[in-house]
């Protein structure tokens, strides 16, 4: 994966939009409110982007060529958490619905005034913050985030950089059967070449480190698909 530095500022965000002024404008409010911002003009280009840089919040058009924002949102949902905006025309109920059910944190209908988007980029923002500094606990293990630490109990479980990456998405999505594909596109990249048997190799590498009490058993394989995390 590629692991972008996030720039000095208030946060690294994607737009996606392919309506080339509007993005351009957009673009330039959100830098001179301090936020970096990429920008992509089609679904797949966004998609590629999303899945490869470590956004701090994604702005998403519904009506993308090449693949649709819905779709864009749904495809980033099965790998990562990120926020993520909608931002389109349509102003209808069933219309909020579908972003929102895709996985969007929040709907925004054009027109809509800039401070507004500020003021909603800003609380998805604190939102993620407070939720990245808590410590997350699964049976005995202890992880957290910020500082990238494990603990079993009071001992400190040392990781490389990839085995913790491969845990950390195993909590958030605990208790799903997740693919090979799946895991592979989010701790590796949208860009790998390999193919999906470093997935096994690295959960073999995780479980005995994790696991290596016998009363501990936290990843699970599930036969024809991947693997899940439970207590």
């Amino acid at each position: 994966m590629i692991c972008m530095p996030t720039p000095d500022g208030k946060g690294y965000l994607l737009l996606v939009e392919d309506e080339h002024n509007l993005a351009r404008y957009l673009q330039l409010e959100l830098e001179n409110e301090g936020f970096s911002t990429d920008i992509e003009y089609d679904g797949l280009s966004g998609l590629e982007k999303a899945l490869t840089i470590e956004y701090d919040l994604i702005l998403l058009d519904v009506m993308l060529p090449e693949l649709s924002g819905i779709e864009l949102c749904r495809r980033i949902r099965e790998t990562k958490d990120v926020p993520i905006i909608m931002i389109t025309a349509r102003g209808e109920v069933p219309d909020i619905v579908t972003g929102l059910d895709s996985g969007a944190n929040d709907y925004l209908a054009k027109p809509f005034a800039i401070e507004e988007l500020f003021a909603r980029i800003r609380v998805l923002l604190r939102q993620r913050e407070s939720k990245a500094n808590q410590e997350i606990v699964v049976g005995r293990l202890r992880i957290q985030p910020n500082a990238r630490r494990v603990f079993l109990d009071e001992e400190e479980i040392m990781l490389t950089p990839r085995e913790f990456d491969l845990l950390y998405y195993m909590v958030q999505n605990k208790e799903q059967a997740v693919s090979r594909e799946q895991i592979l596109t989010a701790v590796w990249g949208f860009d790998f070449m390999g193919n999906t048997n470093i997935v096994d190799v690295y959960i073999r590498y995780l479980r005995n480190k994790i696991e290596s009490d016998p009363s501990v058993k936290l990843i699970h394989t599930v036969r024809g698909i991947g693997y899940t995390l439970r207590d």
